[in-house]
């Protein structure tokens, strides 16, 4: 791998801003701080890219538009990272970036709270970094967020966090945003996994030897596409993979639910590599069409618990500001605490594997 530590650390937080994961944003500025980033090029990657390279400006908005519309990165725009980034830095991204969405998701689906001492990362700052006016006097306060803001910083809006605004109120009341379009119908979800199985990746794949030494496969095990793509990387491949490989192939949850929550998930993203192979999954497993279909919406026919976990991936999938603790109160109720955790951790995977699948544009393996 070969792109900056900070820079990486730079995309996380956007990532975390987007998603508005507050956990995963505390620590990411910690690790900024420590970077030798200070808090005014923070503040100005939430609203002033101007004072960015222009590589960094086409890297920040292409990390927005990863997390928050997965279903619209198309050839352009990886495109447009070719002017200043090679395709393995590129793939360094989405692999960095696919994973940090994961993260925000686990942080925010299961409640995390924040350390006590913002995880210690303030102990990497020690006593180098000082507040904004540049008064030695001023250290970085050891074990809290609540840091000065430089004047110009104190009253911009975020241009990465999206919301809508609510009344006329100064400073704006603003609620967190998700922005999908309404679900296919099922003839274009069919034409689509069409399509996936003959494109052409947008991004090289790893030979097939090669990748099943990595994943550490049997001998007659096929590496499956999104293995290829991410064994690009030894090191950091191998580890994804088999994090990924491990919850898709656990027994904590039944292969049917796997199925379900899968296709809801992928279903939000758009991400037609996963889609594709959900339906193959839920095939094989006796579901109709139709019923594979009615995971879109109409979950009448399940079970509370059924329902409670549904809800949990659609909402927690497509936007962790989405999904709520009323939400995740009544699966907890219905199909109780581990089932809901072990969703949580699936979905937060699924998330990962939507965004890099999608944006490398996979083609579907042998259906």
């Amino acid at each position: 791998m070969t792109l900056d530590y900070g820079f990486k650390v730079e995309l996380f937080w956007l990532v975390s801003r987007t998603n508005n994961c507050q956990y995963c944003l505390g620590h990411q500025e910690s690790k900024l701080l420590a970077a030798g980033r200070d808090e005014d090029r923070i503040a100005a990657l939430d609203c002033d890219w101007d004072v960015f390279s222009p590589a960094e400006r086409a890297a920040f908005a292409f990390a927005r538009k990863y997390t928050f519309e997965p279903h619209l990165i198309s050839d352009k725009d990886i495109n447009a990272l070719r002017a200043h980034f090679t395709d393995m830095q590129i793939l360094e991204m989405l692999l960095s970036m696919s994973w940090n969405n994961a993260i925000n998701r686990w942080k925010e689906g299961v409640g995390v709270p924040q350390n006590p001492d913002e995880g210690g990362y303030s102990r990497l700052v020690g006593e180098q970094a000082t507040a904004p006016t540049g008064r030695p006097e001023e250290h970085q306060p050891s074990g809290t967020y609540l840091t000065p803001t430089s004047p110009q910083f104190q009253k911009t809006v975020s241009k990465v966090a999206p919301f809508v605004v609510v009344g006329a109120s100064n400073p704006p009341a603003s609620l967190p945003a998700m922005q999908r379009p309404p679900l296919e119908a099922p003839d274009i979800v069919l034409k689509r996994i069409s399509e996936v199985t003959t494109r052409q990746p947008r991004l090289p794949l790893q030979d097939v030897d090669t990748t099943r030494q990595l994943m550490e496969l049997p001998p007659d095990h096929m590496p499956e596409n999104w293995m290829r793509l991410i064994a690009n990387f030894p090191e950091e491949g191998s580890r994804r993979g088999k994090t990924l490989y491990a919850v898709q192939h656990s027994d904590h949850l039944t292969p049917l639910l796997k199925s379900q929550l899968a296709w809801i998930v992928a279903r939000q993203d758009r991400a037609w590599y996963v889609i594709a192979h959900a339906m193959e999954d839920l095939r094989s497993q006796g579901l109709s069409d139709g019923q594979i279909f009615a995971l879109d919406g109409d979950w009448t026919e399940y079970t509370p618990a059924e329902r409670g976990l549904f809800r949990v991936a659609r909402n927690l999938g497509a936007s962790p500001v989405l999904l709520t603790d009323d939400e995740v109160q009544a699966a907890v109720r219905a199909a109780g605490p581990a089932a809901v955790v072990q969703a949580v951790e699936f979905v937060s995977q699924i998330a990962a594997l939507n965004r890099i699948s999608e944006a490398a544009g996979l083609p579907a393996d042998d259906l």
